[in-house]
């Protein structure tokens, strides 16, 4: 008896298993860019952590000041320079001024600051003509940040404004969630590498490269494992081979999974802990996913082998359950509702995955190339891939579709 095809959230619930979220690691500050905080980040020091100026000008007593105007400006003695640095800061005696710099510490006694273009810039006396308000143009420390803030959370996503603020306030390191290691493997005694001439029967080899680089995207960690032959034991063999040198966490590969002949990974993961179902997809049916028991306890994703059905199932299964070990707090692609721009049909049963192009003007989408599995120039042109449900076999132009934005 045939069995009914896998849903493709079933699917994405058994890959989601097979891995659990990734340990921390500390990691400096300058090398943290796009990694995913594994803990809160609380603040050592507030920031700012000591009143300082807004303005290069003078520190003065806003009472020294009371009616100055420009017309009638007041003179004050410049008593210290205070550049942005000094530690040693004087305090400030009533009927003076101090020249400040922006950033300097504001010094004690003085309740204001008045910009340099509301005085003559004066080094020994100055001329001050306006009347600041207590607190003018003066940054209170703590104003931003208190010292034991959490200023950010576990799951945050480190771009440059959050490791500007982590150095901010003294971390040296922070804590991350470990990039998951992904093998990568490529299978096809057809496959030869970009570059080299090819002979009849020959293609380049473009999925493994493409699995990587998708790997690393969603912040993964990838290793490429190339060329290996359409042998079961040969397969075997480079596999144990590998995994002897160190542990990985996950071990995609593409190809080798249909009903035909020498479909080797299927042949080679059989009755060793991977699972190969047909998912009810398109394109990418045939799907392969489990934890073998010989090498023991690596997890396993196998895809088709055709580059758009390889690509697809990867943004489908793998992708979301990568940043989801990593934390992060949105592990699928953004997702909008468009309007279709031209009629479609589907087939029944099938969750269809189809290439589009978002017309900002018209706000549609339209399909890229076709639905057929084998168009990668068309995969590399597409903006989104829009989702046509499993029981809808049309699509009127003007129907609202849901949308997986390729970027973000």
């Amino acid at each position: 008896m045939v069995s009914s095809p896998r849903t493709v959230d079933e699917h994405r619930a058994v890959v989601a298993a097979l891995l659990p979220p990734m340990p921390a690691e500390d990691v400096a500050i300058g090398r943290a860019r796009g990694r995913v905080l594994a803990a809160d980040v609380v603040a050592a020091v507030a920031l700012p952590s000591f009143d300082n100026s807004a303005m290069d000008g003078y520190a003065v007593r806003a009472a020294d000041l009371a009616g100055a105007t420009a017309s009638a400006p007041v003179e004050l003695p410049v008593a210290a320079d205070i550049p942005a640095g000094r530690t040693d800061v004087p305090a400030l005696e009533p009927g003076t001024a101090h020249r400040i710099m922006t950033g300097a510490a504001v010094p004690p006694g003085a309740d204001a600051i008045v910009p340099v273009e509301q005085s003559d810039a004066g080094l020994e006396r100055v001329r001050l003509s306006a009347e600041p308000a207590a607190g003018a143009h003066v940054r209170r420390a703590g104003e931003d940040v208190r010292a034991g803030d959490v200023v950010l959370s576990a799951g945050t996503v480190l771009g440059a404004p959050q490791i500007g603020v982590a150095a901010a306030v003294g971390c040296a390191t922070v804590p991350v969630r470990r990039r998951p290691r992904v093998l990568v493997l490529s299978t096809g005694s057809e496959l030869v590498a970009p570059g080299t001439p090819l002979q009849p029967g020959q293609i380049y080899e473009s999925n493994g490269p493409m699995l990587a680089a998708a790997v690393e995207d969603a912040g993964g960690r990838a290793e490429l494992l190339r060329f290996v032959p359409d042998d079961v034991e040969q397969f075997l063999g480079r596999l144990r081979e590998r995994l002897a040198d160190g542990p990985v966490d996950l071990l995609l590969t593409s190809g080798g999974v249909s009903a035909g002949a020498y479909e080797v990974v299927k042949d080679a993961f059989t009755g060793r802990g991977v699972e190969f179902v047909k998912v009810a997809m398109q394109p990418g049916g045939p799907q392969g996913a489990g934890r073998l028991t010989d090498p023991a306890g690596v997890g396993v994703v196998t895809l088709p082998g055709n580059p758009v059905s390889s690509h697809v199932s990867f943004e489908v299964f793998v992708r979301p359950a990568l940043r989801a070990a990593l934390g992060h707090p949105h592990p699928e692609r953004p997702v909008v509702t468009t309007t279709l721009g031209e009629r479609w049909t589907s087939p029944q049963g099938r969750r269809q995955f189809r290439r589009g192009v978002l017309d900002a003007v018209r706000g549609t989408v339209r399909e890229l190339g076709g639905p057929a599995s084998h168009l990668l120039g068309s995969l590399a042109r597409a903006e989104c891939l829009v989702v046509v449900p499993e029981g809808v076999t049309e699509l009127d132009e003007g129907a609202s579709v849901e949308t997986w934005l390729l970027e973000g």
